[in-house]
């Protein structure tokens, strides 16, 4: 019945938009997607992700570094991206290591959990 994702949605605080288009089609180089006209009066904008689209909304009253819910990146390189991530000021956090991956966790600037896994050969 369910053949896969369509999107995934995390939340920034309102208002907030510019910043976080600099950090994800900036420094994670996302492509932005146009969002429909009946969507865009509410904020927020989406971004491409390899064949599913994640969608970035806006939510105040939200403390984002409370919770372990988290998007999960496949890289192609994790070593390229972790050095990314540093060199644009984010705080890398080492993650349990899981078999035949290298991977590790981030959070976003708005406190979003992102992890970045490279599946070994």
């Amino acid at each position: 019945m369910i053949k896969g994702f369509h999107h995934a949605q995390i939340t920034i605080p309102k208002g907030k938009e510019e910043e976080a288009r600099s950090f994800y089609c900036g420094v994670l180089q996302l492509e932005e997607l146009p969002k429909p006209v009946s969507l865009q009066g509410r904020g927020g904008f989406w971004v491409q992700v390899g064949n599913s689209e994640l969608h970035i909304g806006t939510e105040d009253g939200v403390d984002r570094t409370l919770t372990k819910a988290h998007l999960a990146y496949e890289v192609m390189n994790v070593e390229a991206i972790h050095n990314r991530l540093v060199e644009h000021g984010i705080e890398v956090l080492e993650a349990v290591p899981i078999p035949g991956y290298d991977r590790f966790e981030f959070r976003d600037p708005f406190g979003n959990r992102v992890e970045c896994i490279q599946r070994l050969h």
